[in-house]
């Protein structure tokens, strides 16, 4: 199991709610959140080590509207 780690301007429960979505489309997640406190919007994922989950992550959090940059590799 892996950490990865986003900054996004996912900033308030209402983006967090668009965005819900779009991450429940990604099956290899066991968990995700997103630090709306913290000034970069850290967006937290755990999953499996495997896949491109930064990929698979990155794409559906710009498809719900939001910018997103990976703090982690794959």
């Amino acid at each position: 199991m892996t950490t990865y780690q986003f900054k996004t301007n996912i900033n308030c429960s209402g983006c967090i709610e668009k965005v819900t979505p779009f991450m429940q489309q990604i099956p290899q997640l066991l968990s995700w959140q997103v630090d709306t406190k913290n000034p970069q919007k850290i967006l937290t994922v755990t999953a499996p080590d495997q896949l491109k989950i930064n990929e698979l992550v990155t794409a559906k959090v710009r498809e719900a509207g939001f910018t997103i940059i990976a703090l982690t590799e794959n």
